[in-house]
């Protein structure tokens, strides 16, 4: 490296925006450009880490009090418009009242966020976290499933009346003809009536039932032996077997490998190689379903075809986002300015 500044690009570039944090005010003479990388730094970080309850909070300039500094009012927004939008898109609302409704409108672009971050902590060797944020992706994939049906993501404050029409057990607690667990039923029964809940309620729920939902939801259109009034009014032909792929991720070698690293109940962090492995057995296995087919032209991604599940699931496209790219640029034109 030739100085500090060609350091702090090349992490920028590696979307290491902890360490440029870190290291940039020490190396950046003039305060407020110091000031408007550390917040680049923050929301980078935020979608790096997939903290989507906080993708709505506006980052602003924090202008320091020194001679010669402008301070204009409040503070000025130095997230580009287009990225807070985009990360928006992303947010998880923490009221039932919240507008717009995130990622609860729509699904499709944390997925494209997913799909970008997984590739990144690939590519930087960070197994622990990949593995974490294919968790992720995999609780949340039935709601994928079912958003062409309800037009929206899931959201409880929109459910459709057809879902809860007379001889529909969705939600009733202790219905033995249901498939659904006792924790699928409990969480089913909670989102019928979060959507009268104080903002503390509504975020519980979002955090401890949410995912239950829609692995409920997954099992309504592809594995229930006793259909009932809670799908009669569904007329989509390629639900039922898209969930099916769903709940089929969900139960992956792949997605098992949570258990074998800290972010799940072991102490071991799986190779790549062992993650490569373990994706072939899964993806072997889901490519049983007449969705997935035979596999066309490689796809360039790290585990060969994850886009395309996703994509099937999704019933259109899912591609990964560019967002952490995008924030890297503005950062390094940020540090080289």
């Amino acid at each position: 490296m030739d100085s500090a500044r060609d350091l702090l690009v090349a992490l920028a570039r590696r979307y290491s925006f902890g360490d440029v944090a870190a290291l940039a005010p020490a190396h950046l003479s003039n305060p407020v450009k110091s000031a408007r990388v550390t917040a680049l730094c923050a929301f980078g970080e935020r979608l790096l880490d997939l903290d989507a309850e906080d993708f709505g909070t506006e980052i602003e300039h924090p202008f320091p009090v020194a001679p010669g500094v402008p301070r204009p009012g409040r503070g000025v927004a130095v997230i580009p418009r287009d990225l807070q939008n985009r990360a928006r898109a992303c947010h998880m609302p923490q009221s039932a009242r919240e507008r717009p409704r995130g990622a609860l409108a729509s699904l499709r672009p944390a997925y494209r966020l997913l799909l970008e971050v997984i590739e990144a902590r690939w590519r930087r060797r960070e197994m622990s976290a990949m593995i974490a944020a294919i968790h992720i992706a995999s609780e949340y994939l039935p709601l994928l499933a079912w958003e062409p049906v309800l037009g929206h993501a899931g959201d409880p404050a929109r459910w459709p009346a057809e879902l809860t029409a007379e001889g529909s057990r969705f939600g009733v607690l202790g219905e033995r003809s249901c498939d659904h667990t006792k924790s699928d039923q409990s969480a089913v029964a909670r989102s019928l009536r979060v959507a009268i809940e104080p903002p503390l309620g509504w975020r519980s729920y979002l955090d401890r039932q949410h995912s239950h939902v829609a692995h409920a939801l997954g099992v309504c259109a592809s594995a229930c032996r006793r259909k009932c009034a809670a799908v009669d009014w569904v007329r989509d032909d390629t639900l039922a077997e898209r969930c099916r792929v769903a709940l089929d991720f969900g139960e992956s070698a792949l997605v098992r490998l949570r258990h074998a690293a800290p972010v799940g109940h072991g102490f071991g962090v799986p190779s790549p190689e062992e993650v490569l492995e373990a994706w072939q057995r899964s993806v072997t296995s889901l490519s049983k379903s007449p969705l997935l087919g035979e596999p066309s032209e490689a796809d360039g991604f790290p585990l060969e075809r994850l886009t395309t599940v996703f994509s099937v699931v999704a019933g259109v496209s899912i591609k990964p986002d560019t967002l952490l790219a995008d924030v890297s640029a503005c950062l390094v034109e940020a540090l080289s300015g």
